[in-house]
């Protein structure tokens, strides 16, 4: 398991290049050796007023384990202090959304309850790789092409 760049390619075609160079992409990285959550890190510098959102691309996807997921949540210390939330309210990215053709890019939309002032490099929220199990009678065998909310299209 491991985090890694999308390709200069994908980069481009998302159009990560308006917000920062291919180069300055920082992987996730836990903080501490006790961290459960992995920082996921701003692209851009930006301002949000409460009630609005902005649509973040981190330019990073992550390859997992059959039976794992990355859980996406915002940082508890901005929930604290300004009511940062994602939009979906928690990601999921199955172990399968790397095979997407967008490489399993992983993008944030964050909203806020108060002001806020993030600059590129700041930590915006973590994921959480967790394993998760499956019925008896589980009898799955659909594929994913695609990306957020394209599981079953």
């Amino acid at each position: 398991m491991f985090f890694g760049k999308i390709s200069k390619s994908q980069y481009l075609t998302d159009g990560v290049n308006d917000y920062i160079a291919y180069e300055d992409i920082k992987l996730p990285h836990r903080a501490t050796k006790g961290s459960a959550g992995y920082d996921i890190y701003s692209v851009t510098d930006f301002h949000l007023e409460p009630g609005e959102f902005i649509k973040i691309p981190t330019g990073i996807n992550v390859s997992l384990d059959d039976d794992k997921f990355l859980m996406i949540v915002p940082r508890s210390g901005l929930g604290f202090k300004y009511g940062t939330y994602l939009a979906n309210t928690c990601g999921i990215i199955d172990a399968d959304y790397i095979n997407s053709d967008n490489e399993g890019h992983i993008w944030v939309k964050l909203g806020t309850e108060k002001p806020i002032d993030v600059k590129k490099g700041d930590a915006i929220c973590q994921g959480i790789i967790s394993k998760y199990y499956t019925t008896d009678d589980d009898d799955s065998t659909d594929e994913r092409n695609g990306g957020f909310g394209s599981t079953g299209r």
